[in-house]
């Protein structure tokens, strides 16, 4: 009883994370309209950030965690008006080519800078463990876990209760109708993807610590957030946050009673028996 206890703990603080990176895939999609396959790419940059960052400077992750959110947030704008508004009135087939490219492009240029080889960032909490009677935690895990929880619950709270996230609901639910109501379209669309790029990047300074960085660890990131969003709901912030969560004790799940082989597969059949069974999702398809 007490393996299994721990498996999900364990399982919940991974979900916690992939909570946090699907929260701005969901904002994106529910928000912009647009299929980003490039999100993971994003994680992958901000956890360059932060190996460099401790490398160069000797800062942990946690201290360097303000001038990262400042960069994301800048790649996130930049993309956006470089590439992204030039692409908003084209088919999702147009976007998703685009965004795979710049996907590919991201990779190859981590590639070149900073070759193959895996990097890791080794502070103090690195190897720390939480010891509750029985349960014993990774330090760095916890520490995810709430900094992921509490960034998703915010981000709802923005939604449900400023003026920002009140445009930004009203423009998922009719663009036309929001704009005719006096909101500004194109600012909205470019603020909700700088906050999902925003929130990827935290998802991926928190994993620096507890995952090596590598040119191509975005992608399995970006596949695993993008089966978390179609099992929440393509548009539910609190969906994305229930959908992490579980697919982090599947996972955890998987890998104590199955296999660790076998942990990738059980979330794919979970996935698939939602798509066939509840294609909107279990939270519905409304952004908040």
């Amino acid at each position: 009883m007490e393996a299994i206890i721990q498996v999900f703990i364990s399982g919940i603080l991974s979900g916690g994370i992939y909570a946090l990176a699907s929260v701005g895939l969901t904002l994106i999609f529910g928000v912009v309209g647009l299929v980003n396959f490039a999100h993971g790419e994003y994680l992958m940059i901000a956890m360059y950030f932060a190996y460099w960052m401790f490398s160069l400077f000797g800062l942990s992750p946690y201290i360097s965690l303000p001038l990262n959110l400042l960069v994301m947030a800048f790649l996130g704008w930049l993309t956006y008006k470089t590439l992204m508004e030039r692409m908003l009135d084209s088919s999702h087939s147009i976007q998703m080519l685009l965004t795979l490219g710049l996907s590919m492009v991201l990779q190859n240029l981590a590639l070149m800078l900073f070759k193959a080889d895996y990097r890791n960032v080794r502070i103090a909490i690195t190897n720390s463990t939480l010891d509750i009677g029985f349960l014993h935690l990774s330090s760095a895990r916890v520490v995810a876990f709430l900094v992921a929880i509490a960034a998703s619950i915010a981000l709802y709270w923005f939604l449900q209760n400023t003026y920002l996230g009140a445009s930004m609901r009203a423009v998922s639910q009719n663009s036309k109708a929001a704009m005719l109501m006096g909101i500004n379209i194109s600012r909205t669309y470019c603020l909700a993807f700088m906050i999902g790029t925003v929130l990827v990047g935290l998802a991926g300074l928190l994993l620096s610590p507890i995952y090596p960085v590598y040119p191509t660890v975005g992608v399995s990131f970006c596949t695993l957030c993008f089966i978390v969003v179609v099992i929440g709901g393509l548009s539910s912030i609190p969906g994305a946050i229930f959908g992490g969560l579980f697919i982090g004790v599947v996972e955890s799940a998987a890998g104590y009673f199955i296999g660790p082989a076998f942990q990738q597969a059980a979330y794919f059949i979970l996935f698939l028996f939602v798509l066939i069974f509840r294609p909107n999702g279990l939270f519905g398809k409304n952004i908040g």
